[in-house]
């Protein structure tokens, strides 16, 4: 296990994992918040954090996986 999150920290995996949270993250919050956006009403900040880090665990979850599985 802890093989797994010294992966999942290292330089390239984390750095494409922001990359595919800030577009996905940003998509996610049009979609759930847009309307609030476009209108002025306020949003829900655990929403948005939550918009932008479950894509970051998702790509930082299967690129270590698949790393950890071309080592062996």
């Amino acid at each position: 296990m802890t093989n797994f999150f010294k992966v999942a920290m290292s330089r390239h995996i984390v750095i494409n994992a922001l990359k595919i949270s800030l577009v996905v993250g940003s998509l996610l919050n049009l979609v759930n918040q847009g309307g609030n956006m476009l209108h002025g009403a306020t949003i829900s900040w655990f929403q948005l954090i939550l918009n932008y880090m479950v894509p970051y665990c998702v790509a930082s979850y299967s690129a270590a996986k698949n790393e950890i599985e071309l080592r062996k």
